[in-house]
């Protein structure tokens, strides 16, 4: 992986608690991105931030750290009980990826972590609470249905962060994360950290209503894309889309695929016609139970599931390690979709394709992605070649997996513990 996409601020330069820098050593993270070198320092001192970086810069690894050395490094009485810290994301795929960072890099703490979110383990995330969590993840439904419960409380919240609020209000959740901020200490008896691909007003209107004088922070670059991803436009009739995708898939011969579609419907479609003619793929959408969708994901995430499908769903917040095609076969309605479904590829300093369908029904979005983007994207002709004839497409048989869910892990927070006395 390439390493130019890094700053030369060491963590170790930091004063990070030592428990967190012995997994920053073990994980192999030496220097900070920007927006970690950039926010990190605020952070630490205790000042709200308010921070904006484009998608695959390390946005959650710098408000985890942030999270966990505050919690290591300020007691609590003896009898008090967490949540100590909550971390509100938009979708449950989100919610997953950063339980699993939070996990890495709270491996020596001692501290508990849990995520919840709807679609499965419903009784099982419920029990996770009642036995006690210091670290909260969750999407906004499955939070609200467990505190109107009293299955846990908020009484005692010392961090509080949103990710990828823009989507939030995109998904029509605002109301519930205002809900949750209410029942939460005020901002001022608290810290708050925002982040996002993209601070719009209405986010910093959230930002300055429920914070406590953010300190905000842009990492700006030449364009709003990845610099490393290699943009390209094929102007194609609806009728030649599929032969043209499979065309591409034979021409480009990529390693592992997301390829994107504005419907479900859709989705089935495509990942038909790529199964039906040799492929391996999977769809990801948002009608598929919870467990088939983190099944596929980790199977995508492995290298073991070559393509995968999908709506906006797997847009946002994920980061999946040496994705090198991104294939928008439909073009997005929102200008920003189109930067986050590109920048699923050349995450954190690598490099990567991205090429779009641009048809009679989605080709009016172009001007305005453009414009977002402050750059032409390159077009490039349909040949001969490249339109395949192909086979029936293969139907699809979606099974409902059983719900399923996992058991607490790590122990409970100790106002004088730094890390286990072994590892494990």
């Amino acid at each position: 992986m390439q390493k130019d996409h890094l700053t030369h601020v060491p963590f170790s330069s930091l004063s990070l608690t030592d428990s967190l820098l012995e997994s920053l050593e073990d994980a192999g993270f030496v220097y900070c991105t920007p927006i970690q070198a950039a926010t990190l320092p605020l952070a630490l001192k205790g000042q709200d931030i308010a921070g904006q970086a484009q998608t695959g810069t390390g946005k959650t690894a710098a408000y985890v750290l942030a999270a966990l050395h505050y919690l290591m490094e300020t007691p609590v009485a003896e009898n008090a009980t967490g949540p100590w810290a909550i971390v509100i994301a938009p979708t449950r795929e989100l919610a997953v990826q950063i339980h699993r960072d939070a996990e890495l890099l709270g491996r020596y703490t001692g501290l508990k972590f849990a995520a919840v979110y709807g679609g499965t383990g419903y009784d099982s995330q419920r029990r996770q609470l009642e036995a006690g969590v210091d670290v909260l993840i969750g999407t906004p439904g499955r939070l609200i249905d467990y505190y109107k419960q009293g299955v846990y409380k908020l009484n005692h919240i010392e961090i509080v962060i949103l990710d990828e609020a823009d989507r939030m209000f995109d998904l029509g959740f605002i109301t519930d994360i205002r809900y949750l901020l209410r029942k939460m200490p005020s901002p001022d008896q608290r810290m708050n950290m925002l982040f996002s691909a993209t601070l719009s007003n209405r986010v910093m209107e959230l930002a300055y209503e429920h914070m406590n004088d953010p300190q905000v922070v842009r990492i700006e670059s030449e364009h709003i894309t990845a610099e490393k991803v290699r943009q390209a436009l094929y102007h194609v009739s609806a009728h030649d889309k599929i032969p043209l995708l499979l065309g591409i898939m034979r021409q480009q011969d990529p390693k592992r695929t997301m390829i994107f579609v504005n419907t479900k419907r859709t989705a089935d479609r495509v990942t038909g016609y790529l199964l039906g003619n040799g492929y391996d793929a999977g769809v990801l959408s948002g009608d598929i139970p919870q467990n088939k969708r983190l099944q596929l994901l980790q199977a995508f995430q492995r290298g073991e599931l070559p393509i995968l499908v999908a709506t906006d769903v797997a847009a946002r917040g994920l980061h999946i390690s040496d994705v090198t095609h991104v294939i928008n076969f439909d073009l997005p309605q929102d200008r920003e979709d189109y930067v986050h479904r590109i920048g699923r590829t050349a995450r954190i300093g690598a490099s990567g394709d991205a090429i779009s369908f641009a048809c009679e029904e989605y080709v009016y979005s172009l001007p305005e992605i453009e414009d977002f983007i402050g750059q032409k994207i390159p077009v490039l002709p349909i040949t001969e070649e490249l339109l395949l004839e192909y086979k029936p497409p293969k139907r699809l048989e979606r099974h409902r997996s059983p719900l399923s869910g996992g058991e607490p892990r790590g122990r409970s927070r100790n106002p004088h513990h730094r890390r286990p006395a072994h590892r494990g």
